[in-house]
């Protein structure tokens, strides 16, 4: 029997090589070459797009002007989770595709199970497809959640020929396919999971959601690095992208849109885990803050924007005496960033950590990403050197830049207003971000604009 031919192909792109090479040629990533049989991408799918012999008898197309098609606004249907809603960016789209990773245990199948029997009771049609889980397995979970009585139809099937006839007949309002890892075709001879059945179940599934008006969920795996396995032509494909996120060891996960053609990107939903299932966070702010009795050296509070919500976040500093290689560690912030700010902070503000270990938190577990949580960085930083904390009620933001002076963040007036509900009194802030002669004041908050950092310096010791 002869011996079949292989090929590698990339699990990030999908390239093929005819040899194993320890970087990609097609998109540049190391190690993600995997042998498979030459023919698993064969069969009738491979030739789906037609045979070029024949594009020569295939008719035009026809074209339409950008400014005569009749474009309306996108009818959503609420999946009666408000934090979900906020994320999808009001709710699901009929023929929408979403693809949600996270990591194994934190909740995925629990949120879209209640999500789909909340659609369920509020008339839409839903179909729960599990591959991973036995109907038996489902129904406990269902039971262990309080949906009682639940109408939710589900399908124990891994078959993506059978799946698309059981959806094609129903015709669900949204349909759930957990996991896209453990859908196979029978058109390909590769094993379910590997790159060439991802992406072309995927790509089955996505035109059936676009030609039938039914919203899909793919929920997906993730790799070690905690981003989603498979193509990543599998992105590319849907329309949203969502992030499953939470401390296994904390009751709260973050459900983050990194992509989303129908709604803002990088908007989050916060969650608590209880033994009914997950339930929305209204005010997230309050998981983010500790509370103290009394203002405690090293402490700030930062205005940060997550998508369209400011959220309040506490950042801790600790300055110790350090070796003779002093540490520089940070948790929810980014590391290179937080060397910067002590090299600003010692250059134009004249703190210096040269001989101190620094260790710098987000409480809570959020991770900050943006530039304006500099200022809060460096306030912590100065208060735990000198051992002396800021007052009660106090916040800021700003971006810092290395010539020492303060950037303002964008939408402060929301960051203020929100940290003034919330019964915040002090705001260290840039002065482009201060209110403006002629506008309404900002009650119960005062706000100190500042230009450069050793104002900022300045300003908090007048306040100690």
């Amino acid at each position: 029997m002869a011996k079949e031919k292989t090929l590698f192909v990339c699990s990030e792109c999908g390239g093929t090589s005819p040899k194993w090479l320890g970087k990609c040629p097609s998109c540049g990533a190391w190690n993600t070459l995997v042998e498979q049989v030459a023919g698993n991408g064969g069969g009738p799918a491979n030739n789906r797009f037609g045979s070029t012999q024949y594009a020569s008898l295939a008719g035009a197309s026809e074209l339409a002007t950008l400014s005569e098609i009749e474009a309306t606004d996108i009818e959503r249907t609420p999946t009666g989770l408000e934090e979900l809603d906020r994320v999808l960016g009001g709710g699901i789209v009929s023929g929408g595709v979403t693809l949600i990773g996270g990591d194994p245990g934190i909740g995925k199948s629990t949120l879209l199970l209640q999500a789909v029997d909340a659609l369920q009771r509020a008339g839409q049609n839903a179909l729960y497809v599990t591959g991973e889980e036995s109907g038996a397995q489902v129904a406990l979970r269902s039971r262990r959640l309080g949906l009682d009585h639940s109408q939710v139809q589900v399908l124990a099937e891994i078959q993506l020929e059978k799946i698309i006839a059981t959806l094609d007949a129903t015709r669900p309002a949204i349909a759930v396919i957990d996991s896209i890892q453990t859908v196979y075709s029978d058109q390909l001879t590769s094993a379910p999971g590997s790159v060439a059945q991802v992406r072309e179940c995927a790509a089955h599934l996505t035109r059936f959601a676009k030609t039938s008006g039914t919203a899909v969920v793919l929920v997906g795996h993730v790799t070690k690095e905690g981003a989603l396995a498979g193509p990543r032509v599998l992105e590319h494909m849907v329309d949203t992208v969502l992030y499953f996120e939470g401390d296994t060891h904390s009751s709260f996960r973050l459900v983050r849109a990194i992509k989303n053609r129908f709604g803002a990107v990088n908007e989050i939903g916060v969650f608590a885990m209880t033994e009914r299932g997950l339930k929305g966070v209204a005010n997230p702010s309050a998981i983010f803050l500790s509370q103290h009795a009394e203002p405690v050296p090293g402490s700030v509070v930062l205005v940060t924007l997550e998508g369209t919500r400011p959220m309040l976040v506490e950042i801790q500093a600790l300055v110790d005496n350090g070796g003779p290689s002093p540490r520089r560690l940070s948790v929810g912030l980014d590391r290179d960033r937080l060397a910067m700010l002590l090299a600003v902070l010692h250059r134009h503000a004249g703190v210096a950590c040269m001989d101190q270990d620094v260790f710098v938190n987000a409480v809570g577990g959020v991770r900050i990403s943006e530039p304006a949580a500099d200022l809060a960085v460096m306030l912590a930083i100065t208060s735990s050197l000198r051992g002396k904390p800021l007052p009660k009620g106090f916040i800021a933001f700003g971006e810092v830049g290395l010539a020492g002076e303060v950037r303002p963040a964008p939408r402060g007036q929301e960051r203020l207003r929100e940290a003034a509900k919330l019964g915040f009194s002090v705001a260290v802030v840039p002065k482009a971000n201060a209110p403006r002669k002629g506008t309404k004041e900002i009650e119960g908050l005062t706000i100190h604009a500042v230009d450069r950092i050793e104002e900022a310096m300045d300003v908090v010791r007048r306040l100690e």
